[in-house]
């Protein structure tokens, strides 16, 4: 099975630009996509792209903000939208494909650098988000895909000293990520490449892509009882479009 997860940065944008025959030449049996930006009720408007059904859910307290869809092939058993808890349900950063083997989560991580009160609200998410993932978990595995908002490690972006300070790469930010693995869950593309320099966000300013200066902060992980059937695990960063470039996974189910 293969499966993709994509910041898209506006899914109307990213369509002008060979969206559909990317989508059509992944082969993907689902693609996970965060900042859709879709208005709430406008969801149609992508239903059927390249062969694939769109599910979506959609910011309802903002216009073109946020927002995740997932195209697919079918296959899964239900769709759920957002976290249970309502403090962190209006935005549309989560989608919940429940497959026969295991629970596929494509999320959005809000970003913290727009004040404190962000911060805080990006770190309440996490744990609300690590308490259904493993609340889940107890039925069957945890496929998690999207954009973590949080480089975790030194390796995962170019200027780590200078970005001690900023969030995605603050302390706090860096050590729910350690927790989050604590509990279980596998970061996959650490499983075939464990060196720097492999990024999936790049600032649109200072020509930060061609100078190859990115962030890694879009990951999948999955719940250790997958680890065994993970086949491959990559990042497509030869793919344009979005300020964020798609990653991959493959599963051996």
């Amino acid at each position: 099975m293969i499966l993709y997860s994509w910041n898209v940065n506006g899914l109307r944008a990213v369509s002008g630009k060979g969206f559909a025959d990317w989508l059509e030449a992944s082969r993907a049996d689902a693609v996970g996509l965060q900042e859709t930006k879709i208005q709430a009720g406008h969801e149609a408007d992508f239903a059927n792209v390249a062969g694939y059904q769109g599910v979506f859910s959609s910011c309802t307290t903002r216009k073109g903000y946020s927002g995740v869809g997932v195209f697919h092939r079918g296959g899964h058993l239900a769709v759920n939208m957002e976290l249970p808890d309502p403090l962190y349900n209006a935005e549309g950063r989560l989608l919940h494909l429940e497959y026969p083997d295991f629970h596929f989560l494509n999320v959005y991580f809000p970003n913290g650098q727009n004040g404190a009160g962000r911060l805080e609200f990006k770190m309440g998410y996490y744990e609300a988000f690590l308490a259904h993932a493993q609340a889940l978990r107890a039925s069957k595995p945890i496929v998690a895909c999207g954009d973590f908002n949080t480089a975790h490690t030194e390796l995962d972006l170019k200027n780590a000293k200078s970005n001690e300070k900023t969030s995605g790469f603050l302390p706090e930010e860096r050590a729910w990520l350690d927790r989050f693995v604590a509990a279980g869950y596998v970061d996959t593309f650490r499983m075939f490449e464990q060196g720097g320099g492999h990024y999936t966000w790049w600032d649109y300013r200072f020509q930060a892509r061609s100078r190859n200066v990115g962030w890694r902060i879009d990951y999948f992980f999955v719940s250790e009882e997958l680890r065994p059937l993970v086949k491959r695990a990559w990042i497509d960063d030869g793919v344009m479009g979005s300020d964020h470039c798609p990653v991959g996974l493959e599963l051996d189910v």
